[in-house]
């Protein structure tokens, strides 16, 4: 008598008995503290490249009291924008690299860039705020002279442009990861090679009836 044989069938990962899913390590979080510092430090570069590319407001003084050069000016404007444009820019290679460096991701990568760009942001800014003219308009009146126009003080009046460098690198490494990240093994059922799937079951034979 001979018994059909199901050959055995390898486990789905979606299969409660199949491979558990990966765990967070530590070296996870290292990764994603490493990110944080690394992005961190480059607000340091938003805030100079802020202050070189960002339009400039001029005021000038009459000897008594301190008057915009140009009262339709949209310098102000202008400065708020040229700080979204490099934040979001920052945001766009910080979440290219972090892809490059890590392209498994995880979500303490993903935290860590999220972090790691909110402060730059913040680094940026302030950065830029102490590297550009001094604030002190009466001391800076007083250097320039009377009817001498000199170069305002940077200001971020949209202080939402402060979201742009960690929503942009976000969003963008999670689609980065969604497109060129491999996905988990399709189920035994639909890979190819396996016979018969797992819903199917082989039909043993039946007994042999013996011979009067």
């Amino acid at each position: 008598m001979t018994e059909a044989v199901t050959p055995p069938i390898p486990p789905s990962p979606l299969d409660p008995l199949g491979p558990p899913p990966e765990k967070t390590t530590a070296a996870d979080f290292r990764d994603g503290a490493a990110v944080t510092l690394a992005v961190g430090v480059a607000g340091l570069l938003l805030g100079a490249l802020w202050v070189w590319l960002a339009p400039r407001v001029q005021y000038v003084s009459n000897g008594e009291a301190v008057f915009l050069r140009n009262s339709e000016s949209e310098a102000r404007i202008g400065s708020d924008g040229t700080f979204f444009l490099l934040a979001a820019g920052l945001g766009l290679l910080s979440a290219v690299g972090t892809f490059l460096w890590r392209r498994r991701g995880g979500v303490p990568l993903v935290i860590g860039l999220a972090v790691g760009s909110g402060f730059a942001a913040l680094v940026g800014w302030r950065f830029g705020l102490w590297l550009g003219p001094s604030s002190d308009l009466a001391a800076a009146a007083q250097k320039a002279g009377k009817g001498v126009p000199f170069d305002a003080p940077l200001q971020l009046l949209a202080h939402g442009a402060l979201l742009a460098w960690p929503m942009v690198a976000v969003l963008a490494h999670l689609g980065l990861t969604a497109l060129w990240t491999p996905g988990d093994p399709a189920p035994a059922a639909d890979r190819p090679g396996v016979y018969p799937p797992p819903h199917v079951h082989a039909t043993p034979a039946p007994p042999e009836t013996p011979r009067p």
